[in-house]
């Protein structure tokens, strides 16, 4: 009779770690809803969403500075080129496009730290899903709730996740209206279970960075393709011109090639991190 209820039991255990078969495949997401993540991403801040209005103001502040230096190395340019218009009007241009680099990334997040800086934050309470002092965005951890709208992330400094325990517990969040930057976190359920903290892995520090690191080398290319091949005595005006452009051109898609199978390779890797990755 004990055999025979082991053996049941174990049949049992066998019957329920069958899975089912011909699960329906997660849908890819449409070019549309890409878009639409997209516009919902440089809404929320782009690549400042998170931090404190204050932050990004000041980072908005030295790009200014530095648009500033730009234009008055692009007029320098232009006035002592001791070559013909078409190759001072490309020389000077070469150094607007950091300007457009900067413009892209923070005029969005400083026009939403303005409005942060107006407006009374929010507060958003619900179970604690999960918390980690990692993220793709730098300097920041992640939060993740469940409230009665669904499931939200918020990145959160790494500072304010110390006192988050482990297990699911009520929270109360204080966040700006726009860039969701998370003011404070308040526990109010029983800290039970200490949250473990693992090392951040290099792959994710380097994946940190390299957003930040392929516009600048980006920039940086541009410019020295252009104001060096400028700086050589071709003829006529027009043929340097086109050198200029055709030397900027080859060099920034060559940064912008190199970067992006560089995040995809580091996409990879950190794909092999998770449990259960290959």
């Amino acid at each position: 009779m004990g055999k025979k209820r082991m053996q049941s039991k174990q049949m049992r255990r066998q019957v329920r770690q069958i899975k089912p078969k011909n699960l329906p495949a997660t849908a890819a997401a449409t070019p549309a809803q890409q878009k639409r993540q997209r516009e919902r991403y440089v809404q929320a801040g782009g690549m400042l969403q998170g931090y404190a209005p204050e932050f990004v103001e000041r980072i908005g502040m030295y790009a200014l500075g530095v648009a500033v230096l730009c234009v008055l190395c692009g007029a320098l340019w232009f006035l002592l080129l001791p070559y013909g218009l078409p190759v001072k009007v490309v020389a000077a241009v070469a150094w607007v496009i950091p300007i457009a680099f900067m413009a892209s990334f923070i005029v969005p997040g400083w026009r939403l730290a303005r409005k942060d800086r107006r407006q009374e934050p929010r507060l958003v309470q619900g179970q604690l899903q999960g918390a980690s002092s990692m993220s793709t965005s730098l300097g920041l951890g992640m939060l993740m709730v469940q409230t009665r709208g669904g499931s939200e992330q918020y990145l959160v400094e790494p500072a304010k996740l110390t006192k988050v325990p482990g297990n699911q517990v009520p929270v109360v969040l204080t966040v700006t209206q726009n860039l969701r930057h998370v003011k404070s976190v308040g526990v109010m359920g029983q800290r039970m279970v200490p949250r473990p903290e693992p090392p951040v892995p290099e792959v994710v520090k380097r994946l940190r960075i390299l957003p930040l690191v392929t516009p600048v080398a980006m920039a940086v290319a541009v410019i020295l393709g252009d104001d060096v091949t400028a700086l050589l005595p071709i003829r006529p005006d027009w043929l340097h011109a086109l050198a200029a452009v055709l030397a900027a051109a080859v060099l920034g898609v060559a940064v912008y090639g190199a970067s992006f199978f560089l995040q995809k390779r580091l996409y990879t890797e950190v794909q092999g991190l998770m449990p259960g990755g290959l």
